[in-house]
């Protein structure tokens, strides 16, 4: 893949522009959200720098920061390769928001009531 010099923002901007640590973005690269070729390795006047494509980048990272809070990394970048499987999950709506997990990364849900007592519902959940 070619890109213009003019079309590219370096990884130190890409880092400031979005307040995102350098960890983050190499998970996301582990994980498959950001594709392994979209680093370009550039000889620059300070050394080596890594460069990415700007309108990629700009509008995958925001893809990531828009859906990182309600679904898990795992599951965006099943969506983004289009290998999404199909995982039953269970999401649990409360007053402060929305959670999604997948059914086969549970491995307990008991309620607790007011008297102590529990009930397990672990194998309803996993049919």
């Amino acid at each position: 893949m070619q890109f213009d010099d003019e079309n590219l923002i370096s990884k130190k901007l890409l880092l400031e522009k979005y307040s995102i640590s350098y960890g983050a973005l190499y998970r996301w690269k582990r994980k498959g959200l950001i594709p392994e070729d979209w680093f370009i390795k550039k000889s620059t006047s300070t050394g080596q720098e890594t460069f990415f494509p700007k309108d990629l980048i700009f509008e995958r990272v925001e893809l990531i920061l828009s859906n990182k809070e309600d679904i898990l990394l795992d599951d965006l970048a099943q969506k983004i390769s289009g290998e999404e499987e199909d995982n039953a999950k269970i999401v649990i709506n409360t007053v402060f928001g929305e959670k999604t997990f997948r059914i086969k990364d549970i491995k307990g849900i008991k309620l607790v009531l007011e008297n102590g007592e529990t009930r397990d519902f672990s194998g309803i959940i996993k049919l």
